[in-house]
């Protein structure tokens, strides 16, 4: 039985942590705020004098010699901040880690992956009702096969299979997205409203189908530079949006539903985009009625890269002053079923959802109610009094 999150450092943090150059956000409660901070030989190192914001850092032209060079001054080491961030056992009066992103536009790719995107056109022709689901996931697998990770989006191809389905009369938007020429890009959640790692997230009341989507994070700079990676969990509901595409809104961004972290690893010499490319994020959900499903998403299997993706963020068409974040979308959509045979995987209430990978940590929040997690009451304004009352904003 889960009765809530305990964070070590030696489950949160990468595998090769001691070579890693780590970005991360603190809560001190002596100041009111968050700190910018860099996790360095154990110890937690508060650099906001010389980055008032995780932004600030990203907007530097190598981001991680600006980290590694700003100085400091120690919140208290890894070990003893990481068990004091689970909600469950947090003492108020010392600092805990939270979301590692501030000011960035926190943006997401949706149907990236081909499992995904059948998952959707079954949501879309369920309308919302999780009974019909499997015979649905059938019929469609029945049509468009099992090859779809092989085409490549826009290809001619692409656009032959795109013909043969109108003619079948199976034709989705959620297929034009998937294998059209035009990725798609959506707002998860504005900039300060993300939860991080040992906090609860939040499900939406009305939704009696849902799931987490474990996903690579990339940062990207206003210059459209991916400057590193983190890990996230889009909670989703699938009821929502299965009912209209255009429920999207509500079915992605509601109170604590949108989950980054532990922490941003900058890209250096030994972290690239490359090594995004190829990485395998695990899944666990835990229930208390003894649930337990594990999964996984490989980011080789793609149908668009992260550089395309960025590509269509941001660019000549469309600038972020304060950069952002972008979810590479998921390959993992559960449907294990929980409960009644046929009505696949639904979060329950007290689920602990843990999103990992070897080269990022682990993220790992628990479910709760969207109303009944704590409010978001810190925004940009917030923020900017914060600092500006700290003396640190130049």
């Amino acid at each position: 039985m889960t009765t809530g999150i305990t964070l070590e450092s030696r489950t949160t943090l990468p595998t090769d942590h001691e070579r890693a150059t780590l970005l991360g956000r603190v809560w001190l409660p002596v100041v009111g705020g968050p700190a910018v901070v860099a996790l360095r030989d154990g110890q937690v190192w508060d650099v906001t004098k010389a980055f008032p914001t995780v932004r600030d850092v990203c907007e530097e032209a190598n981001p991680t010699l600006a980290l590694a060079a700003a100085p400091g001054e120690l919140c208290g080491t890894i070990a003893d901040i990481l068990h004091n961030t689970s909600s469950a056992q947090r003492d108020v009066a010392k600092p805990w880690f939270i979301a590692p992103v501030d000011l960035q536009a926190i943006k997401a790719a949706g149907v990236t992956f081909a499992i995904s995107m059948l998952e959707r056109v079954i949501e879309e022709r369920a309308r919302g009702n999780q009974d019909a689901a499997a015979s649905i996931r059938a019929e469609i697998t029945a049509i468009v096969g099992n090859e779809l990770h092989k085409l490549k989006p826009g290809s001619p191809e692409a656009q032959r299979l795109k013909a043969h389905l109108i003619e079948r009369g199976a034709w989705s938007q959620y297929l034009e997205v998937g294998i059209g020429p035009d990725a798609e890009i959506f707002s998860k959640a504005q900039p300060m409203a993300a939860v991080g790692t040992g906090a609860d997230a939040g499900l939406h009341r009305m939704s009696s189908w849902n799931n987490p989507e474990p996903e690579v994070v990339v940062v990207v700079s206003s210059a459209g530079k991916i400057v590193g990676a983190t890990l996230g969990n889009d909670v989703n509901l699938r009821d929502v949006e299965g009912r209209s595409a255009l429920l999207l809104s509500k079915a992605k961004d509601n109170n604590a539903s949108c989950a980054i972290g532990p922490f941003i690893r900058l890209f250096d010499e030994y972290f690239s985009l490359d090594d995004v490319r190829h990485m395998e994020v695990t899944l666990v959900v835990e229930g208390e009625d003894e649930f337990r499903m594990e999964g996984f998403s490989n980011l080789a299997l793609i149908s668009r890269d992260p550089a395309d993706l960025v590509g269509q963020m941001i660019g000549r068409h469309h600038q972020y002053p304060d950069g952002a974040v972008l979810f590479l979308g998921t390959l993992f959509a559960p449907v294990e079923d929980r409960g009644a045979p046929g009505k696949g995987f639904t979060h329950k209430i007290g689920d602990i959802v843990t999103v990992a990978t070897p080269q990022l940590g682990a993220l790992v929040n628990r479910m709760r109610y969207s109303d009944e997690c704590p409010a978001w009451d810190f925004g940009t304004g917030q923020l900017m009094r914060n600092l500006a009352r700290r003396g640190v904003l130049r």
